[in-house]
């Protein structure tokens, strides 16, 4: 059953967002607008995403169905997964402006609210296509497949691109700036004109950067359930928790070593299994259990078994 088409479910998690968002603007942030989040804090909100997810996981689950329930949970570990690997891109960028930590909540902030807009039109636009062409699927999963080799071949190319992304070159070019930062402002004047600050920039480019990574998780969501209201409340709720998590792993996302591996295997199944689905189903049940098991795999590996730092002057040989 589709639930693309029930307005009150809609209205519900419309309204649960933005009373989520308006919170998370007005209430938590207004004491320490300022100030960097704490680990405790990016800790305890990042389990209060995942608990808001599964809260309304049971929602689905009671009110739709158990196949929509299992349909939200998949799309949800599968976009919790690329949302991490989003976080190396994140590090970069910030690490390259040297952002002040007191500054990278309020880019993240402003960057899910155009990720939630982005997000909607990118899933209306796949929905749409999915629904009149039959054969957009094998593209999608084509599009996955490539993503898998591109992974395995390495996935380090994030901060060679940085310097060369074109969305940033146009930003120069067209947007008068000026060269420091202005505290938490995204505009100021100089000069008597509004020019934009190096964090205008910065928020630039994390919303590129979500643009291409949907390009991704967006197909993948679909090879998990054609539902556009399973696609798309799955997919927010990962973007969502993604500023808690930003500041709760971004110390420790290096020590995944073996994550895009892991992500590589999991858009590999998943690109295959929309390229077979014609001629061969597999059921949501043993999707969700094997995006579970890969995941937990590769996170446990590289806890016990990360790779040996290279050896410097090695002076026992010969």
């Amino acid at each position: 059953m589709s639930t693309s088409g029930n307005p009150t479910l809609w209205a519900i998690f419309a309204a649960l967002v933005v009373t989520m968002l308006a919170a998370d603007l007005g209430v938590f942030r207004r004491a320490a607008r300022d100030e960097a989040m704490s680990l405790r804090e990016a800790t305890l909100r990042s389990v209060g995403w995942i608990l808001i997810a599964g809260l309304f996981n049971g929602f689905v689950y009671t009110a739709i169905g158990t196949q929509q329930g299992l349909e939200f949970t998949a799309g949800y570990l599968l976009e919790e997964a690329l949302s991490v690997d989003n976080l190396f891109v994140f590090v970069v960028i910030f690490d390259t402006f040297r952002v002040a930590p007191s500054l990278q909540h309020r880019v993240l902030f402003w960057g899910i609210i155009g990720a939630v807009i982005l997000r909607g039109i990118f899933i209306g636009v796949g929905t749409a296509l999915v629904q009149r062409f039959f054969w957009i699927m094998f593209v999608f999963g084509g599009i996955l497949v490539y993503t898998a080799w591109k992974l395995f071949r390495g996935g380090g190319e994030e901060a060679d691109e940085l310097s060369e992304n074109p969305a940033y070159r146009a930003f120069q070019r067209i947007v008068p700036s000026v060269p420091e930062f202005h505290g938490r402002h995204f505009l100021v004047k100089s000069d008597g004109k509004l020019r934009a600050t190096p964090l205008l920039a910065v928020l630039v480019l994390v919303e590129t950067s979500d643009v291409l990574f949907a390009l991704d998780s967006i197909p993948a969501v679909f090879g998990v359930t054609k539902d556009p209201f399973i696609v798309y409340t799955s997919n927010i709720f990962a973007i969502l928790g993604l500023r808690s998590l930003f500041f709760l792993l971004s110390g420790i996302v290096h020590r995944f070593v073996y994550l895009k591996t892991g992500l590589a295997v999991i858009l590999a199944f998943v690109g295959g299994k929309m390229i077979v689905h014609p001629w061969f189903h597999v059921s949501i049940v043993l999707s969700l259990a094997f995006i579970a098991a890969t995941l937990a795999i590769t996170v446990l590996a590289s806890i016990l078994w990360p790779p040996k730092p290279p050896a410097e002057g090695d002076s026992t040989a010969g």
